[in-house]
């Protein structure tokens, strides 16, 4: 991995949307968070999952990111934040209901755990809907433990839950177009 002394980091990041009109939300995070410090060079296809940790609200639309940066691991999450705030994410309860959520997955190799930052992300060797567009960009990778995404995602009860949403331009999605703002493959 390198910093911001020694150039790029190759980085990941976690949307989710289930308020309002979500693919529009996952759009604007997308345009939004691109920029010089934090090139997204590749995004999942969007998918729709089941709300989860609090099953009595709207599905999500989740997707992934891939990014090089030269972002700080806290300065990228303040970036992240700032995207949120600027979307009308309001933090009113854990696993709650919002406009958007973004989170970083992956900071290059780095494991980080402060009280406002956990890298790996705490909870993504659980969430189906986290894998399952990681896989699709990223299906060799490997997190700093060792650990495959493709093993982990295996080993997931749910992941047959998390489905190309509607309108994406996946095969049996029903669209051609899609929702992202970035292309899978890519420099913004």
């Amino acid at each position: 991995m390198t910093g911001a002394a020694g150039g790029p980091v190759r980085a990941f990041l976690g949307l989710g949307s289930n308020l309002g009109d979500r693919a529009r939300y996952l759009a604007k995070a997308v345009d939004r968070l691109g920029g010089p410090a934090l090139r997204i060079t590749r995004c999942s296809r969007v998918y729709e999952s089941p709300p989860w940790g609090r099953p009595d609200q709207p599905p999500f639309l989740n997707q992934v990111l891939e990014a090089r940066t030269t972002l700080s691991p806290h300065a990228l999450l303040a970036r992240c934040r700032e995207v949120e705030h600027d979307l009308g994410r309001v933090r009113a309860e854990r696993w709650g209901p919002r406009t958007i959520d973004v989170d970083i997955l992956l900071y290059g190799d780095l494991v980080i755990q402060t009280p406002g930052l956990t890298v790996p992300h705490a909870e993504m060797r659980r969430r189906a809907f986290v894998l399952v567009p990681l896989h699709e960009i990223a299906p060799a990778l490997r997190l700093s433990t060792g650990e495959s995404v493709e093993a982990l995602l295996a080993a997931l009860p749910d992941r047959d839950a998390v489905r190309p949403a509607p309108g994406d331009g996946a095969p049996g999605a029903g669209g051609a177009g899609g929702s992202r703002s970035a292309p899978r493959e890519g420099v913004r």
